[in-house]
């Protein structure tokens, strides 16, 4: 089993966060995010074919959309957390190879 789109997702959805709080910077957040996202894909692609990793990627975009209003509930960091651990956990179990 190949832990490295779990890895890059986690990293995308924290790594992501991270940038754009402590720089203050948005686009550089997102940066990360899509750079990460692009590599989870891939690494999902190669384990699982193109539709999982679509499924997987799709989950990753909602996670980070969802964790916007989440924030407003239940603060920022926890609602990153809470995201990226379902993503990471989906990914663990969808996205591994055969």
């Amino acid at each position: 089993m190949s832990l490295l789109p779990s890895i890059l997702a986690g990293t995308g959805l924290i790594g992501g966060f991270a940038t754009a709080r402590t720089t203050k910077n948005r686009p550089a957040g997102g940066a990360v995010l899509a750079v990460a996202g692009t590599g989870a894909f891939l690494a999902w692609k190669a384990n699982v074919g193109a539709p999982r990793a679509a499924a997987l990627t799709g989950l990753y975009l909602a996670a980070f959309g969802a964790s916007h209003p989440l924030a407003r509930k239940i603060g920022a960091w926890p609602a990153v957390n809470a995201v990226t651990a379902a993503v990471v956990l989906a990914s663990l179990v969808a996205g591994r190879r055969k």
